[in-house]
């Protein structure tokens, strides 16, 4: 039986003393008090270190106290004094650590020696590096390079990413899937169709004059808190702020700043002005709705020979599509609309009001849209909803997309990606001589079917924790043990690592916090913020083990050991000096990087050059587009005993790392198996708080998924509509289950049946025990 939750209201804002004793709770459990306290005030600060953590904005000039409760509990994590050695797994065979939680497995440490599976002790053994990069480069000779996964979480660096892209593809691969594939690939396919930018077009400053924000889908008080600053000072400007979500998240309700006294003592400020609660999958219709509103609100106006309500000259001049949309939201019919959306006319009709009010309008979002079925539709709408009133392109409007992983989006920027065309082969071919494989490579859901298939064979794993962030866990954990080659370059132990395949190494590296001491001396890496600013960032303290090495030396080292040599790629030279690397990026991209070297550590970052922030659209028809939805209203007719499950993150996590088991502002402790439920829904399935239910998957395909021991707890969530924790959950999503068009696995929207669990002692007393939906 899992431990239960604690439940308790916690009504307390975000910020404030609750994120102060967070963040001496984890300085403490990672026993780095006084340290920690020292390196965090160098945190996303000039020639500092930036935050291992989210991705979102860093300013020119920062706070005080620049980093926020999960960059505390991140730097935390990395700098632990805690190890784990050969010693450790010498204790520990694989088939134990696999009984061990995610929290339980990181929690031990950072790790210090290259590792090597052994089979009959079913332990990892210590290696040499040599040994190591020399056997790992005779594993990958031996394989078809097409059947290798070469994967990359967002933490790693720029500089290491380019490095270990054109390793790749000079060994003669193009499968680069990597963490946008599982959250935000939604955004690149979605907006380069219709504003000819895979990123969005907003600045920090924007902020600083904008009239209104909208914000879809986002927790931002467990994904980027940080943003709660800038959303607080707008909000006390008197902007408005409208937020859509399923959940009342309490960063977008009320948030005190924890460097304020006043505040600390007075309490803080209200953020949203509007709270819309959508039903799961609802965003597109509830856009449709506003727009709607806008736009016979303008009929109405031209009728009348009254100001117009769009902005007409910017539609005419930048737009296509117009009249097309235009047409479909008046033939919308409001029931519908209402029943698909979850909302009534008069919330979207304020929404809409508000929005027409404000001459800068910026629209946030998240994974609430992107891990969605029809998600490349719904970020599509949000530009709809933009270019109605000419809110791209200006200052303080603009679309928002809130990237996850620190350097997710810049690891796309130097060529982490499966797509051949958002990569310059031809450029990368001319340098350094080789002619680069041409064809398309996999996504996270392809590699997942290669790997279930049988067809890939090899995987390396730079970062991340593959195995527990995919979906259909029950399928590709076995089939896992098929592959022929597995190597994970990592900080800490995760799921990903105790899963091994016939050959397998786990490879520690420095983290970014780490002084990276090279041939040149101590070395500095780059990142890309949500913003499209690039950012330098400098290790602040000694490495947790002199065994450990840099990425870069790992991807070099495994480089070495499997390419012929080539006289144009000196790998030593950019081992020892990352700025020769960056020279590197810069002559690839010389529209994007210019002056690399020399402009890295500008305060607030440097910013990419983006045409749709100048009304430059890089569209096949030179325009931005507005775009006629065809499945706005695809949130299902109710559906008896079916429930559409949400994933979510907790306070006490970031992505698959978890720091502990608690949930502070959702009132849950000690358990992250639970299901959050509507009341209501509670009471017409016969079920009360502290039940226990097994979820299970609606999908038809002969595969069983289900997750049983789920402790339920009656919360504030739309009916037929429930929410429980990722990872824990993703074994009950389908690997076919994702968005069309950019196959992000749809996490936020899972069909699934929900049964009581039979109690232990109907068991045990042998009587037949019966599921009840």
């Amino acid at each position: 039986m899992r431990q239960k939750a604690k439940v308790e209201t916690y009504d307390a804002p975000a910020g404030g003393w609750g994120s102060l004793n967070a963040v001496m709770h984890i300085l403490t459990q990672e026993e780095v008090a006084i340290l920690g306290s020292e390196i965090l005030l160098k945190q996303n600060k000039p020639g500092g270190f930036m935050c291992v953590s989210c991705s979102w904005a860093k300013p020119a000039s920062p706070h005080p106290v620049e980093f926020c409760e999960n960059g505390a509990k991140a730097t935390a994590w990395e700098i632990t004094g805690k190890t784990v050695t050969p010693e450790f797994f010498a204790q520990h065979t694989l088939t134990e650590l696999r009984n061990w939680s995610d929290h339980q497995l990181e929690e031990q440490g950072r790790l210090t020696h290259p590792m090597r599976y052994d089979a009959d002790s079913d332990r990892y053994v210590a290696v040499d590096w040599s040994e190591a990069f020399r056997e790992i480069g005779n594993e990958l000779n031996r394989l078809d390079p097409r059947t290798v996964i070469m994967y990359t979480s967002g933490r790693a660096s720029s500089e290491a990413s380019y490095m270990y892209q054109l390793f790749g593809r000079m060994y003669g691969t193009n499968n680069f899937p990597d963490s946008s594939n599982m959250c935000h690939e939604t955004t690149s396919v979605a907006l380069p169709q219709v504003i000819g930018s895979p990123v969005g077009t907003v600045l920090l400053k924007d902020f600083e004059h904008t009239d209104c924000i909208f914000f879809f889908g986002h927790n931002t008080t467990t994904n980027a808190p940080r943003m709660l600053h800038p959303l607080q000072e707008a909000a006390q400007r008197g902007v408005p702020i409208v937020t859509f979500n399923p959940l009342r998240e309490r960063g977008l309700e009320r948030f005190v700043n924890p460097q304020s006294p006043v505040q600390m003592i007075a309490g803080g400020t209200r953020i949203s002005s509007q709270y819309h609660q959508v039903r799961i999958g609802g965003d597109a219709a509830a856009m449709v709705g506003i727009c709607k509103w806008v736009i016979e609100s303008d009929d109405l106006a031209l009728a009348n020979g009254s100001a117009r309500v769009v902005d007409v000259d910017f539609i005419q001049q930048h737009t296509a599509g117009f009249e097309e949309f235009a047409a479909f939201c008046r033939a919308q019919d409001w029931h519908e609309i209402e029943r698909a959306s979850g909302l009534s006319r008069v919330a979207m009709r304020d929404a809409a009001n508000t929005y027409m009010a404000a001459n800068a309008v910026i629209a946030n979002y998240g994974m609430g849209v992107t891990q969605h079925k029809h998600g490349v539709e719904t970020a599509k709408m949000i530009v709809n909803l933009l270019l109605l009133r000419g809110n791209i392109g200006k200052p303080g409007a603009g679309i928002s997309p809130i990237r996850g992983h620190s350097n997710v989006q810049g690891q796309r920027t130097v060529g982490i990606s499966e797509k051949t065309k958002l990569v310059p082969l031809d450029k990368l071919g001319e340098l350094y001589g080789f002619e680069p494989p041409r064809w398309d490579g996999l996504t996270t859901v392809d590699a997942c079917q290669g790997i279930l298939e049988g067809d890939v064979r090899g995987f390396l794993s730079l970062g991340g924790n593959f195995v527990r962030a995919i979906p259909e866990r029950s399928l590709m954990e076995p089939a896992w043990s098929g592959l022929r080659l597995s190597v994970q370059i990592a900080t800490k132990l995760n799921r990903s690592h105790i899963v091994p395949g016939e050959v397998t190494y786990l490879l520690p590296c420095l983290g970014r916090i780490e002084i990276d001491e090279q041939a040149s001396g101590a070395q500095a890496v780059s990142m890309e913020d949500s913003t499209a600013c690039i950012h330098g960032s400098r290790g602040q303290r000694e490495p947790v083990a002199k065994e450990a090495l840099s990425e870069p030396a790992i991807v070099a080292g495994l480089a070495k050991a499997t390419l012929k040599p080539n006289p144009k790629v000196d790998w030593d030279a950019w081992t020892g000096d990352y700025s020769k690397v960056r020279d590197a990026i810069e002559r690839t991209y010389p529209d994007q990087f210019r002056d690399f070297n020399q402009r890295m550590f500008e305060p607030g970052g440097f910013p990419r050059p983006l045409g749709a922030r100048e009304r430059k659209w890089k569209t096949p028809n030179g325009k931005a587009n507005f775009t006629v939805p065809k499945n706005a209203f695809a949130p299902p007719q109710e559906n008896d005993g079916v429930y559409e499950l949400m994933t979510m993150r907790a306070d006490g996590q970031f992505n698959t790392t978890i720091y502990n088991e608690d949930d502070r502002f959702r009132g849950i402790q000690g358990s992250r198996y639970v299901i959050l439920m509507n009341s209501a829904d509670m009471e017409a399935d016969g079920l009360k708080s502290g039940d226990t239910v097994t979820l299970v998957t609606e999908a038809g395909d002969g595969v069983e998924r289900s997750l049983s021991e789920l402790q339920i707890v009656p919360y504030d969530i739309p009916r037929r509509t429930i929410a429980g924790y990722y990872p824990e959950c993703n074994g009950l999503i389908p690997l076919w289950h994702y968005a069309e068009g950019s196959k992000v696995p749809a996490a936020k929207s899972v069909p699934v049946r929900v049964f009581k669990d039979v109690p232990p002692e109907i068991i045990e007393g042998g009587e037949i025990p019966i599921a009840t939906d």
